[in-house]
């Protein structure tokens, strides 16, 4: 396994990357596959799962090319004029984009048989063969609503109004996206807001949606049969990926980074709210919107940080973002307290057991509760580090691994950790990255 030590190499200055956001990249080749003419799509994370969406989408009669320069172009099939697969449809490990694809095929006459690895073959798909059996489409899935799973679509599909029985912007959006082929109008009620990529995104290319609200609640209401247009897209850079830089400068003595295009949709940017609490000074520079999702330029600079209490209702924005954010906390002045977090018990790993143990390993004071974590801060000044012959776990978690680098930035002995493999799954460059702003 590759161990690495990752330990203080100087501040982090200039100016960088981070990796196309995943959610708005599946959702950009989709929703260009589906509308009439050329879009571009520059920024696209190119990874494997995305790349399951393009091949998905072609098969299914869009053209879909990347060009030498790194932007990639699609001619759409159009809505109501999808094919009918030659083969199944290979999802790779993509839970997304099977979700949403479902949604696609579901209002389209033709029969389509999804597939997956190993661990996507274990997910549940019933949260939306559910609501898109309710369209009139029929499934024939595996035990326990798994894949491989047969679509056959509805034509014309029913229009349904579906209230989420859990917060989920991928059902959502499926249903959504089965309500551009149905005739008449087709409502999803959210209780809990999710993720609104698929609302913006379709609004650009030209889907008509009415978003209201009753009772507290979010009304999304699309008119089918609808006519989508060809955009370019630029894919803002993924913000659960700009927070390790965002943390890194903070905690590591005079460093002044600018993070390139990052995506700040308020469903998403919870970890600049809660760095900010905390007193770190991160600047929004040359806000602007793409293809309706907020970006700007961040230009973050090392700040003595303060312990708080992390409202649990800012969690759904920054799930993700937690095991970089307990880095944080373990450098701050003072303590800082993270409730309604049960969630990350059933991550790619028990994300508060594994950090618990990964910080108090580089001499952080942490202690763990069921729903959270309290970490008593340095102070500003570095962790110890990993003793010489240990280092951390990180349970094949990607998330653990970089966090466990950002940490080891801000320390006297540097932190060793066990496993940097799983880092390629979502940010193949993170290793390169840091060391180019350190040196």
């Amino acid at each position: 396994m590759p161990h690495h030590t990752f330990s203080y190499s100087g501040p982090l200055t200039g100016r960088l990357r981070v990796p196309g956001d995943k959610s708005i990249s599946h959702r950009a080749l989709m929703f260009a596959g589906l509308a009439v003419g050329e879009s571009r799509i520059t920024g696209l994370l190119e990874g494997d799962d995305v790349l399951a969406t393009a091949a998905a989408m072609r098969q299914l009669g869009a053209n879909v090319e990347r060009e030498s320069n790194g932007s990639w172009r699609v001619n759409g099939a159009g809505i109501g004029s999808l094919l009918q697969p030659r083969g199944s449809l290979d999802m790779g490990n993509s839970g997304t984009s099977t979700r949403l694809m479902m949604g696609l095929v579901a209002s389209h006459s033709i029969t389509c048989t999804f597939t997956g690895d190993a661990s996507l073959s274990g997910r549940p798909m019933n949260r939306v063969i559910e609501p898109l059996s309710q369209m009139a489409a029929s499934f024939e899935a595996s035990p326990g609503g798994t894949l491989p799973c047969m679509v056959r679509g509805a034509s014309p599909a029913v229009p349904i109004t579906y209230r989420l029985p859990m917060p989920s912007a991928q059902v959502k959006s499926a249903v959504l996206l089965a309500g551009l082929n149905t005739p008449g109008t087709t409502r999803v009620i959210e209780p809990v807001a999710t993720r609104d990529h698929t609302e913006r995104m379709l609004t650009g290319f030209g889907a008509t949606l009415e978003i209201g609200e009753d009772n507290g609640e979010r009304v999304i209401a699309i008119h089918g049969e609808a006519d989508l247009k060809p955009m370019d897209v630029v894919v803002p850079g993924d913000p659960s990926s700009a927070a390790f830089f965002l943390v890194a400068a903070s905690i590591v003595p005079e460093s002044d980074l600018t993070i390139h295009n990052v995506g700040l949709n308020p469903t998403r940017s919870g970890i600049v709210t809660v760095l900010r609490q905390m007193g770190a000074d991160i600047e929004e520079l040359d806000t602007r919107e793409v293809g309706g999702e907020p970006v700007a330029d961040l230009r973050v600079r090392h700040a003595p940080l303060t312990g708080i209490d992390v409202d649990p209702a800012i969690v759904p924005s920054m799930v993700d973002e937690f095991p970089v954010l307990f880095v944080a906390a373990a450098l701050a002045e003072g303590t800082t307290c993270t409730t309604g977090l049960e969630e990350l018990r059933v991550k790619e790993s028990d994300r508060l057991a594994v950090m618990a143990r990964a910080l108090k390993l580089a001499g952080a004071s942490v202690d763990e509760h069921e729903d959270g974590l309290t970490i008593h801060g340095t102070g500003g000044e570095p962790l110890r580090g990993t003793p010489n012959d240990r280092s951390v776990e990180t349970r094949l978690d990607h998330r653990i691994a970089m966090s466990m680098a950002v940490a080891g930035l801000a320390s006297r002995d540097g932190v060793a950790i066990d496993d940097t493999a799983p880092i390629g799954t979502s940010f193949p460059d993170f290793m390169q990255l840091l060391e180019t702003a350190s040196s």
